[in-house]
């Protein structure tokens, strides 16, 4: 177990959250290029699911992975058209996550590897959202490992986590800005809850704010001006914070309600709030993500994750990253993954596996593979 060749297939297994995904890539290796092809990519989202509670619940997550894994695979290797002795490395996330549902990709991993006798490595699911950016349309991309696109940045914002990553060479991170309370997916979930929105949050509040900037809303509705706060963004460090805001959320529309019960069945008022909410946030991602690009002289910006979606972010990262060079800093490279990607899925994990490989990163014990729901790039 554990060698390595120019040739590889990596058999991926992503479980962290309510995504049941299941890849394979063929993997190879010419200098210090990396030619990847896509064999099959699945993902089982158990959103449907879970739409009703307006959360994820980590024992009914479990519950489908444990039923969905097998299926997920038997698709998989059917769509590579390969049997699973064809596979050299099954890589499998091991964390952060939720625990109970890592640990159903870990077991499946597990009684793969013994009973193929197929090594397996351990991938960050982190790392996975830092890798996503690499697969574009078609089958086939290249990742050039010698390319200069250090130092980096990458800004990972999901619905478990919001990140400032700065990558000084390929798996040597430090993260310099966290969240300190609640991640901006999951503000942009529990304040859609608060609207009447469906879960996923996300979309739901960036449609409603997409009207409130067509339609101008601010004008028609002078009567009522919505402000929230942006916190913790002229702090002097890179950490975040969302709670506060979520809670500025939740008085404003006690108080609207206090004065009409049925507020928010006015829909102006309802995208205007939307609107306000998405600014704030959006405004926070990019004011501490251009510091940072600004002290570190960044090269390259990677923006991962759930959140990453979010075409309004797109939009004022990109409109602020372009001006830099006038401000006198080098051009910055930004990358934003394919939509397809921004979600959790099994493509990622290949990707960061196949490193964990070439650098022999294989589990010499696989029973003393852990879920870590902590985890830490």
């Amino acid at each position: 177990m554990g060698c390595y060749s120019a040739l590889m297939k990596i058999l991926a297994i992503e479980t962290s959250c309510d995504e049941t995904a299941i890849a394979i890539v063929e993997v190879k290796r010419l200098g210090k290029s990396d030619t990847f092809k896509i064999l099959a990519n699945n993902v089982n989202s158990q959103i449907e699911i879970h739409k009703e509670y307006g959360g994820v619940f980590p024992a009914m997550a479990k519950r489908e992975h444990i039923k969905n894994l097998p299926l997920v695979l038997e698709k998989t290797l059917k769509d590579a058209k390969m049997k699973i002795e064809k596979v050299d490395v099954i890589a499998v996330t091991t964390g952060p996550g939720l625990e109970p549902a890592l640990w159903t990709g870990i077991v499946f991993a597990r009684e793969l590897s013994l009973k193929y006798n197929i090594p397996i490595v351990p991938v960050n699911h982190m790392e996975g959202h830092i890798f996503s950016i690499f697969p574009k349309k078609g089958k086939t991309f290249k990742v050039n490992t010698s390319e200069k696109i250090f130092p980096m940045l990458s800004l990972l914002v999901s619905g478990g986590h919001t990140e400032l990553i700065l990558v000084k060479d390929w798996h040597k991170y430090k993260k310099i800005g966290k969240t300190r309370d609640d991640a901006s997916g999951e503000a942009f979930d529990k304040v859609a809850r608060m609207m009447g929105l469906p879960y996923p949050g996300g979309p739901a509040i960036s449609s409603l704010a997409k009207k409130a900037r067509e339609e101008e809303l601010i004008i028609k509705n002078e009567e009522l001006i919505i402000t929230l706060p942006r916190p913790m963004i002229y702090s002097k460090d890179y950490d975040f914070s969302f709670s506060g805001l979520k809670t500025a959320v939740l008085y404003l529309i006690r108080d609207l309600r206090e004065k009409n019960p049925n507020i928010l069945e006015n829909i102006n008022i309802k995208q205007k709030i939307a609107k306000e909410f998405e600014d704030a946030v959006v405004e926070t991602l990019v004011h501490k993500t251009i510091k940072a690009i600004k002290q570190y002289k960044i090269k390259t910006l990677i923006v991962g994750g759930g959140v990453s979606a979010n075409t309004y972010l797109q939009e004022q990262m990109k409109n602020s990253i372009k001006v830099l060079p006038k401000q006198g800093f080098g051009k910055i490279k930004v990358h934003f993954p394919s939509k397809a990607l921004t979600g959790d899925n099994a493509l990622m994990i290949a990707i960061a596996g196949y490193y964990q490989a070439r650098n022999k990163k294989f589990v010499k014990n696989i029973n003393k593979i852990k879920a870590e729901g902590n985890l830490s790039l």
